[in-house]
């Protein structure tokens, strides 16, 4: 939880700072922390267990990446001159979404080799040196959204007392402009709504995601009694899989629109882990096509929700609203871990998989119905609209 207390509390702090910033805050704090896990010292007991658990709550930074990324990419292919990019903005940003799977696959890749030779607290400064060549990126190369930058000089002129100069420029603009705290906006009447059902969809869709991605090697040995290395070897094909499940959904979102693109692919994702599950997924062969087609539409649609949700908000809240709804992940994690434990103990691995992961991702789908992007965000970002 530790971790979701960092993911609640970065949002606000982020639509405080910027999203150039937040990117430069959630990325460096990440190389950060990694750094400090290696060298935290094993000789202290009971103390070196709960340093290491308060230091890995803050890998909640880098998980938090993605809502800043996501609310980063959204306003500048708002005013990009480039019309591709303007007219696809899904189908760019899901070469960056798609960093996650190739990420977990170098990542393991590189413990495979180098665990055994360097040991664990290793592989985490070299964890850190990337992601301190991107910051130094991101400073030396990236502008700020002129979205925040027209946020910020409004909220300078509220501070100093210069409410009507604020509302004049912000009507030169021809956008609207709140004052409020963005923590507060997320439940105004006009927002509540996303708030409260992309916030159960996250969370029901992560007893899928705990159960088909993390736990994917346990749930292949015991519900389909593959072998724990045929398991290992099956997980890298499908993660690769996953990846193009990214773009496809990228795209596939700019063509009938993003949410109807998160409903069908986790409302089939649910339904093609179902039939793994089912003693119709008997061969290698079938295991494999189900599992894969069921992470491509589970982790697939990321693409287009992390971007949905950017547009579901407004650019005072944005940051906040896609942290606020990321952090659902880790109570889904541990709701689902917690529901897949107590099934399993009575009917086994299988059924807990299908009544849980299974239906679990399913059911986050057809929730995804009652989300809509409020007119009240585009106005803050748009002319006359």
């Amino acid at each position: 939880m530790g971790t979701a207390i960092v993911c609640f509390a970065i949002g606000p702090i982020i639509d405080r700072l910027g999203r150039r910033r937040g990117m430069m805050t959630t990325i460096g704090g990440t190389a950060v922390i990694s750094t400090l896990t290696a060298v935290i010292p094993a000789a202290l007991g009971a103390v070196s267990g709960v340093i290491i658990t308060v230091i890995r709550s803050f890998g909640g930074l880098g998980f938090s990446e993605q809502a800043v990324n996501a609310t980063y990419m959204n306003e500048v292919y708002q005013v990009t001159e480039d019309e591709k990019r303007r007219k696809r903005p899904g189908f760019y940003y899901s070469f960056i979404q798609g960093g996650w799977p190739l990420g977990f696959l170098l990542s393991s890749a590189l413990a495979f080799v180098f665990l055994d030779s360097l040991g664990w607290r290793a592989l985490y400064v070299m964890a850190a040196v990337p992601a301190a060549i991107v910051v130094w990126v991101i400073w030396r190369k990236l502008r700020e959204t002129p979205q925040f930058e027209l946020h910020q000089k409004l909220t300078e002129l509220e501070k100093g007392g210069r409410t009507d100069d604020a509302h004049a420029l912000a009507a030169s603009y021809g956008v609207e402009h709140s004052s409020a705290s963005p923590l507060k906006r997320l439940w105004e009447p006009a927002l509540r709504r996303n708030t409260i059902v992309l916030s159960l969809a996250w969370i029901l869709n992560f007893f899928g995601i705990a159960i088909f991605s993390v736990l994917g090697s346990s749930v292949l040995k015991n519900a389909k009694d593959v072998s724990l290395s045929s398991a290992f070897w099956m997980l890298i094909v499908i993660n690769a899989i996953g990846y193009f499940g990214y773009v496809f959904h990228g795209w596939l979102g700019d063509r009938i629109g993003r949410k109807r693109t998160i409903i069908i692919g986790w409302i089939i994702s649910g339904l093609c882990f179902a039939l793994m599950l089912s003693p119709a997924a008997s061969s290698s062969f079938v295991i494999i096509l189900t599992y894969g087609a069921g992470l491509f539409f589970l982790v697939g649609p990321y693409a287009a929700i992390e971007y949905f949700m950017a547009e579901c908000y407004p650019v005072s809240c944005r940051a906040t609203g896609t942290s606020f709804i990321g952090a659902m992940s880790q109570p889904g994690t541990i709701i689902g871990g917690a529901l897949f434990t107590a099934v399993a103990a009575g009917a086994g691995t299988g059924a807990a998989a299908l009544w849980v992961g299974a239906l679990g991702t399913l059911v986050s789908g057809v929730l995804m119905i009652g989300a809509k992007p409020p007119v009240a965000a585009l106005r803050e970002d748009h002319p006359n609209v």
